[in-house]
């Protein structure tokens, strides 16, 4: 981890030197050694590893550069709890996470908020990442939360996001299945770690922090560009063993994980999902080109050859529905593909105002969820 002031100026500047990037980055670090040796280097030197152009830019200091570095120093002293801590780790450094030096391109600094005596011992193996929707149906959000349970309960540490939909269902309930002295989960942001975005999720946030780890490659004050949040997913399937897409569309950023994952040597395993959802199409490709169905977290378990230490935990959609009224028979008629008031009316014969009065309590139940368009849609519960 960086330790002093001196050796975080000269990786911030190496990283921040216009037309560098981290390909020239790590040219320039194999032929020299640490950022320091770079900078000594004259510049007919510098020009037998990269070009004139960025040699040249290597000679002057990168607009921002002192002040980003004490900002960065500040960060690093002060964590925003007692029982977190923030780091900064570079390429080559002892603490780095190995599963990211088998990518084709590893970041040249990670930030690291929460539980950071972690990263040394980060394993692929141990590590599953979960990606999908950012408008999940109620049934998608669901599962992925029922699955990360199981999966968290199980000694994996779920890998995502921390974006609205699936991403934040599966820290949420890797968060409740977890064992309190497990590394539950860990967020790959695409912004500066001195923000939080989706706002919504800042509790969240807090959260990880206190029993997992938030990374980021991008430095402070980073907003949070459209850009950054693809190339960040193959940080997401890098540390991971195999990725799990509980839910996507066919335009889904997801798909852009899965196809890093197998581009990386990793599993990509997918949730099929109703043939009447849009939500569900992404995943059904990704089954028809090869990734592994999978209904429930035993079938992950037995592909990743890991040991499953409980029961089938089956899709949240298969599991019994309890607290319903004895008199109510509107469940197994909904099915679990969405449905809309009318369909719903005329298969069970109720007269309008019982229906909607018996929808809202299932609603607010937490049975049955309310989609746009006037739709509704069962949710299985665990």
């Amino acid at each position: 981890m960086v330790d002093t002031p001196e050796e975080l100026g000269a990786w911030l500047r190496l990283s921040l030197t216009s037309g560098i990037g981290n390909e020239g980055a790590r040219k320039l670090l194999a032929a020299f050694g640490q950022p320091e040796q770079v900078f000594a280097q004259s510049e007919s030197t510098l020009r037998q590893v990269v070009s004139a152009t960025q040699a040249r830019h290597l000679a002057s200091l990168p607009d921002g550069w002192a002040e980003l570095t004490q900002e960065t120093w500040d960060w690093l002293q002060n964590p925003p709890s007692a029982d977190t801590a923030c780091a900064l780790v570079t390429l080559g450094d002892g603490d780095y996470p190995a599963p990211l030096l088998l990518i084709p391109d590893p970041p040249l600094m990670l930030y690291a908020l929460g539980q950071t005596a972690a990263l040394q011992n980060l394993k692929a193996e141990q590590s599953l990442a979960m990606v999908g929707s950012r408008n999940p149906t109620p049934q998608g959000q669901a599962n992925a939360r029922e699955f990360a349970r199981a999966l968290a309960s199980s000694g994996l540490t779920i890998v995502s996001g921390m974006a609205l939909g699936i991403d934040g269902a599966a820290h949420d309930g890797a968060l409740l299945g977890a064992g309190v002295q497990a590394l539950a989960t860990i967020a790959v942001v695409g912004t500066g770690l001195d923000r939080v975005y989706p706002r919504q999720h800042r509790e969240l946030a807090h959260r990880i922090a206190q029993r997992g780890l938030i990374l980021s490659e991008y430095h402070l004050g980073t907003p949070p560009l459209n850009a950054n949040f693809p190339k960040r997913n193959r940080l997401i399937s890098g540390l991971s063993q195999a990725t799990l897409v509980v839910e996507a569309a066919l335009q889904s950023g997801s798909l852009i994980t899965a196809k890093q994952a197998l581009e990386q040597g990793r599993d990509v395993l997918a949730i099929p999902g109703s043939i009447h959802s849009a939500q569900a199409k992404g995943c059904h490709a990704l089954i028809k080109q090869g990734a592994k169905l999978v209904e429930s977290a035993q079938d992950v378990l037995e592909e990743l050859r890991l040991p499953d230490p409980f029961a089938q935990v089956p899709l949240a959609l298969d599991v019994a529905s309890t607290g319903v009224d004895s008199e109510d028979e509107l469940l197994p008629l909904m099915g679990h593909d969405p449905v809309g008031l009318d369909a719903l009316q005329a298969r069970c014969g109720w007269p309008t105002a019982r229906l909607q009065a018996q929808l809202l309590e299932l609603e607010l139940m937490g049975q049955v969820g309310r989609l746009p368009g006037g739709l509704f849609q069962r949710i299985g519960s665990a």
